[in-house]
């Protein structure tokens, strides 16, 4: 028995089995977080139904006050009933541990607080009005309630009894306007982003071109007239276009409607304010399936509001995809260069042997020690010679002397050079000898061989390089906070004006939002759903990065097979 066990031993089985169960336990492991993430993000859009009811708990004195609460279940947790003594609420001395339910109640405005623990025993006559109203608000959070009046510049146009749950009048009216207020908002948006926008910056353009000229000394009479000419016509442009947004300002605040809350509290709110609303105890499946994808829809698409917990996150899907394009740029021809003379040209000795090393220390340096380089090379010092140069007429205001786009890439492509050196590195010494000696027998010179033969083939490992440095900077956070990104910037560093890509502006990252949502959000309860939904929108981002440089890869290999490297 011990010489079949010692020869299955030296076979070499146990470690096999080994391999193949830490492999097994990995991808579990993977599976498992994706999911947490899935179902603790994604759940949150999900429009839930709204319970009403009675709670009353009672205090120190054995009296009950009753309140009523509206909103929606969160989750719940059991909790012993010493911690509920302890906030002074008297218990049942043979229970030993409480049940109790978080809801989100909204209505900040009203009640200070979005969301609130009650003990499940204290709670009573639970129910789902079908007339109850969900509505989610640029400001404030959401709101839960029941319509009663809706009103046009203080005049009542129509109103419902909130008891009668076939009372529709108040509600159809609603949703009329409110259709017509988003329309205007779009228009608004569209006037304030893109046309005065484009306005403000001609207007700064020609500030810049005003003080150059008077920097060099040609600020003569006719150069400063065609500029006042200028000027004169953007600011005609730019009165018509405030006489038309005061004229959609009054339109679009003229609608309000009254909503009764919670123990009988009445708001009155714009209907400007309102971004959805919708009826979810009377909504079916599908129309619960087709407010879901809409909301993951303004979650994907549309600008942060309420301090990063509420609206979408565009602006840091943007930016992270944009600065790991860039950083590819950067990255990408410094290291296959730097490993083609390293392997190619460079003396292998001592030096050659130093240098080695020297990268391979500098891929376990930390990263924030990158973006404190970062910061006082590339924009203390470089960014500040540049405007010194080049951009003097914005002085003392920096351009390139601020962290920006551009310097966020480039600390970054210095933080993966080397994973992208030692990977071509590694591709060019499985390159056979044989080969470059056919090519240079054939008459062709050292770089056209370096050029036509070694780095096709070594291609695929270049494209390995590069995609261990797209997965690690593309999480990055650290160095970005030093170089970069900010915590909200939802102009976005590419537009219509030239130079269209803007590589000084700042910009949000996915990786910082997770953190600033995570850890310094003043309303953590509603910020954890949507942790865990741009957690797992930053995997997806960095695996779609990741799949397409993978299929360039195996592109390259299949195109290079045949030459057996």
């Amino acid at each position: 028995m011990r010489i079949k066990l010692a020869r299955w031993v030296n076979k070499g089985t146990p470690w096999i089995w080994i391999n193949a169960g830490a492999v097994a336990i990995s991808i579990v492991m993977v599976i498992g977080l994706l999911l947490l993430l899935a179902v603790r993000g994604l759940s949150h859009f999900w429009p839930h139904d709204v319970m009403q009811a009675n709670y009353a708990p009672p205090n120190s004195s054995g009296d009950a006050l009753v309140t009523q609460v509206i909103g929606e279940f969160v989750e719940s947790e059991v909790i012993p009933a010493v911690q509920i003594a302890s906030s002074g609420i008297p218990i049942d001395e043979s229970q030993e541990t409480y049940q109790r339910n978080l809801l989100k109640l909204g209505n900040r405005d009203l009640t200070g607080a979005d969301f609130t623990w009650v003990l499940s025993d204290y709670v009573s006559d639970v129910e789902y009005p079908a007339n109850i109203i969900a509505l989610e608000r640029r400001e404030w959070g959401n709101f839960y309630g029941f319509i009663t009046e809706v009103r046009e510049s203080g005049t009542s146009i129509v109103s419902s009894d909130p008891s009668a749950v076939e009372d529709y009048a108040a509600w159809d009216e609603f949703l009329i306007r409110l259709d017509r207020a988003l329309s205007i908002y779009d228009q608004i948006y569209e006037i304030e982003k893109d046309e005065i926008g484009q306005i403000n910056y001609q207007m700064e353009r020609l500030r810049l071109r005003e003080r150059r000229l008077e920097l060099d000394g040609e600020n003569t009479t006719a150069a400063m007239a065609d500029i006042d000419e200028d000027r004169a016509a953007l600011d005609v442009e730019y009165e018509a276009l405030q006489i038309q947004l005061i004229e959609l300002y009054e339109s679009f605040n003229r609608d309000t409607a009254v909503f009764v809350a919670a123990n009988g509290q009445e708001s009155e709110i714009d209907i400007a304010d309102i971004v959805l609303a919708y009826r979810p105890n009377q909504m079916s499946v599908f129309a619960k399936i087709g407010t879901y994808f809409l909301k993951v829809g303004e979650f994907l698409t549309d600008e942060p509001r309420e301090a990063n917990t509420e609206g979408g996150i565009f602006p840091a899907i943007f930016g992270t995809v944009m600065m790991v394009l860039l950083m590819s740029v950067f990255v990408t021809p410094f290291g296959v260069v730097a490993a083609v003379y390293l392997r190619e040209y460079a003396k292998q000795g001592f030096v050659t042997r130093t240098i080695r090393i020297a990268v391979n220390n500098l891929a376990g340096v930390p990263s924030i020690v990158y973006g404190v380089f970062g910061l006082g090379f590339f924009i203390y010092i470089v960014g500040g010679e540049i405007d010194q140069l080049f951009y003097p007429e914005a002085l003392p205001a920096p351009t390139f002397g601020t962290p920006g786009l551009l310097w966020a890439s480039l600390t970054l492509a210095l933080l993966t050079v080397p994973v992208v050196i030692v990977a071509t590195e590694e591709g060019l010494a499985r390159i056979p000898r044989s080969v470059r000696e056919g090519s240079l027998a054939l008459g062709a010179t050292k770089f056209e061989t370096l050029w036509r033969v070694v780095l096709p083939m070594a291609s695929p490992a270049m494209m390995t390089g590069l995609i261990l440095a797209v997965a690690r900077a593309a999480g990055e956070v650290a160095p970005l906070m030093l170089v970069g990104v900010v915590k909200l910037a939802p102009s976005l560093p590419l537009d219509g004006n030239y130079p269209y890509l803007h590589l000084e502006q700042k910009f949000m990252h996915l990786g910082f939002h997770i953190y600033d949502v995570g850890f310094q959000s003043p309303n953590i309860e509603a910020a954890r759903p949507l942790v865990f939904a741009t957690a797992l929108l930053l995997v997806i981002v960095i695996a779609v990065l990741n799949l397409t440089a993978v299929a360039l890869r195996n592109h390259l290999r299949e195109k290079y097979k045949a030459l057996d490297v």
